[in-house]
C-alpha cells in the first residue's frame, strides 16, 4: 500500500511515523508512506494556503488551490472513477478528507481502506478547507471523534496506525489483529489447536494478565492459571461481554450474540439494578 498524507506541517509526522508497527510496515516493502508539504503548492511570496471565508466568520480556511494542485501531481484516478469502483466493491484508491464533519472512523472502515492500493490523507488545518476539496477532490470525509482537533494531521497519524496493523504480514501474530476490540464478528475466524484466546465477535478485548501471580496482594484469576484452554476461553469470553455491557453498550448491537450471552447479559443488568437500589 502507499499513503500520501498532504498537510502544512509535514515535521510533525518524523515522531508518528518512526515507531511500532507503522516503521515496520514500511521497512518490511508492505507500505510506503509520503508526506507532502502544501505549501509548496502555494505560489505566492508568501506562500500562502489559508484565507478568511466568504460570509464572513471567524478563523482561517484553507484554499482550495494548493491541495487540488498537490493531488493533481500525485496522478491518481479521477475522483468519479474512485466513487464509481467504490459503489461498484473494486476500490483500489480513496481520498480522504480528515475533519470532524466526516463519517466515523471504524474499525471497519480501517480494514476497508487497508485493502487499498493507495490513499491520501488530506489533513484539514484551522476552521477546515474550502468545501470545494469536499465536493470536488476528496471521495471520503472521515473524523476520529466526536470532538474538534486544531488539524487533521493527529487525525491522520491514527488512521495510518490503524491501518497499517491490518497489512498481512504487519503483526508478527496475524491472529492478535482477529482477537482485538472492534474486530467485527464476520472477521473473526476460529484459532485453531489448544490456544487460550478467543476472538472478540465485536466486543472489547477481555482482561490481560501477566507475571508475577500475585503482586501486592492482587492476584491473578485462578481459570487463567488452570491449564484449561476451555475455560479459559469461557471466562475470556464472560469478561469481555461484562467490560462491553459496561463501557460500551452500543457494541452489542453488533456483536455475535448467544443465547448463553443474552442471559449473561440479563443477569448482569439485574444485579447493577439491585446494588444501584441498594447504593440509594
Amino acid at each position: 500500500m502507499r499513503a500520501d498524507i498532504l498537510t502544512i506541517f509535514p515535521g510533525f509526522f518524523r515522531g508518528p511515523l518512526d515507531h511500532g508497527i507503522t516503521r515496520r510496515a514500511c521497512e518490511m516493502g508492505l507500505a510506503a508512506i509520503h508526506v507532502h508539504d502544501l505549501r509548496e503548492f502555494a505560489h505566492d511570496k508568501h506562500r500562502t494556503v489559508d484565507d478568511r471565508p466568504f460570509g464572513g466568520g471567524e478563523g482561517m480556511v484553507l484554499k482550495p488551490e494548493p491541495l487540488f494542485e498537490c493531488l493533481q501531481s500525485l496522478g491518481l484516478a479521477p475522483r468519479e472513477d474512485r466513487v464509481n469502483d467504490g459503489v461498484a466493491g473494486r476500490a483500489k484508491q480513496s481520498v480522504i478528507l480528515l475533519s470532524a464533519q466526516g463519517q466515523r472512523f471504524s474499525q471497519k472502515i480501517a480494514t476497508e481502506l487497508a485493502a487499498l492500493d493507495r490513499m491520501v490523507l488530506i489533513c484539514g488545518r484551522y476552521e477546515g478547507v474550502d468545501e470545494r476539496v469536499a465536493d470536488f477532490l476528496a471521495d471520503r470525509e472521515l473524523s476520529i471523534g466526536d470532538y474538534v482537533l486544531s488539524g487533521g494531521e493527529m487525525a491522520a497519524a491514527v488512521v495510518i496506525e490503524a491501518i497499517m496493523r491490518l497489512l498481512p504480514g504487519a503483526l508478527g501474530n496475524e491472529a492478535s489483529a482477529r482477537q482485538e476490540s472492534f474486530t467485527a464478528p464476520a472477521e473473526v475466524k476460529t484459532v485453531q489447536g489448544a490456544d487460550s484466546t478467543c476472538g472478540s465477535g465485536g466486543l472489547l478485548d477481555y482482561p490481560h494478565y501477566t507475571r508475577p501471580a500475585e503482586f501486592r496482594g492482587m492476584n491473578v484469576p485462578e481459570v487463567l492459571l488452570s491449564g484449561n484452554h476451555e475455560e479459559i476461553r469461557r471466562w475470556r469470553h464472560q469478561r469481555a461481554l461484562e467490560k462491553t455491557l459496561c463501557n460500551r453498550p452500543d457494541l452489542l448491537e453488533g456483536a455475535q450474540l448467544s443465547d448463553e450471552d443474552k442471559k449473561l447479559i440479563a443477569a448482569i443488568r439485574k444485579h447493577s439494578a439491585v446494588r444501584s437500589e441498594s447504593n440509594d
